[in-house]
């Protein structure tokens, strides 16, 4: 677009502002070029994620989505998406990387762990302030 500009006449200055933007956009900002079926749009994008909020909805029998898609949201969306591509038999289920499972697993038994280390200070707020000043307090080298 930047060699077109001699001839864009009254829209020069829009083109050049237009051009010195986009440079500024960093390397990997548009996934949707690089990866062969990843929707273009927002517009695709919000509607996929809308109509997985949706079907979530029917399946539980909730006006709201549940909790747990925000804590195992990623497994959830993935295992969704990828059965509106094919069907899946128990002989496809039962081929899985078993490596990569339990990291999956693994790193979503962390999110819970966290998730639950939050509500100590609601339950007992004295106990955690005296947990926290001890590990505080402690010194950091043997004596």
């Amino acid at each position: 677009m930047a060699g077109k500009s001699p001839k864009t006449g009254a829209l020069a200055g829009a083109l050049a502002h237009f051009v010195k933007v986009t440079e500024s956009y960093w390397p990997g900002l548009f996934h949707c070029y690089d990866v062969p079926d990843l929707p273009r749009t927002n517009n695709r994008l919000e509607q996929l994620f809308g109509s997985t909020r949706h079907h979530e909805r029917r399946c539980t029998g909730r006006k709201v989505a549940s909790p747990s898609l925000v804590l195992r949201g990623s497994v959830r969306i993935m295992a969704g998406l990828g059965t509106r591509q094919q069907a899946f038999n128990a002989q496809d289920l039962s081929e899985i990387d078993l490596k990569s499972w339990r990291e999956v697993r693994a790193g979503l038994e962390q999110r819970r762990q966290s998730r639950t280390l939050r509500h100590r200070f609601r339950r007992d707020p004295t106990a955690y302030l005296r947990k926290l000043e001890t590990c505080l307090l402690k010194p950091t080298l043997p004596t």
